[in-house]
């Protein structure tokens, strides 16, 4: 009967999941394309990415100074620690550890992310530069997406390249939310800016 109860409990979390990233239809005219992983050399991949803007789902709204810290394990599967403050830098620091699955197949491109069990979702890299500085990150249906960077900040240049590839992915870019990394980008990217 707990045994129920709990898998009510998080098919009732997941269905509360998917439901709060869905947004407006998607007017990109590229919408229908399918994302595509690219290949990833798993052991350069690894380490510290700062969100530097997101389509965030629930858990991660309101969050600043957000980053992701991926670890290869001996066995194959990624620790990924997902750590930022809520509301603002004063705030403390919060961890969320999850354990991911590269997809066999899938060139370390696509990676099952363990949320807790037994729910898993796809994450999707769909880019990585040469240099392994910037990486993006989709979902299938493109209802979220990250843009990661090695450093807390890019230049805007940057920045507007890397929404440039979204939009020919066919992502509704007027969905992402810059995400303040130090105190004097608070309010800098409130006037509608993505």
């Amino acid at each position: 009967m707990l045994r129920r109860a709990f898998l009510m409990l998080c098919a009732a979390s997941a269905i509360a999941m998917t439901g709060c990233t869905s947004g407006p239809p998607n007017p990109n005219p590229r919408a229908d394309l399918p994302l595509q992983s690219v290949p990833v050399d798993l052991p350069r991949y690894m380490g510290r990415w700062y969100v530097i803007a997101n389509i965030p789902y629930f858990a991660e709204r309101g969050f600043v100074a957000s980053r992701a810290e991926w670890t290869l394990r001996s066995d194959g599967r990624i620790d990924d620690v997902f750590i930022g403050r809520k509301g603002g830098f004063d705030g403390p620091e919060k961890r969320y550890q999850f354990l991911d699955t590269v997809k066999p197949g899938s060139n370390g491109g696509e990676w099952s992310v363990r949320l807790f069990w037994p729910i898993h979702v796809t994450q999707i890299t769909l880019y990585v530069d040469p240099d392994y500085r910037y990486t993006i990150l989709g979902y299938p249906g493109k209802n979220l997406g990250w843009i990661f960077a090695r450093q807390p900040q890019i230049s805007e240049e940057d920045y507007r390249a890397l929404l440039a590839r979204l939009d020919a992915m066919g992502y509704d870019t007027s969905r992402f939310q810059r995400v303040p990394q130090v105190p004097g980008q608070i309010g800098q990217f409130d006037s509608g800016e993505h």
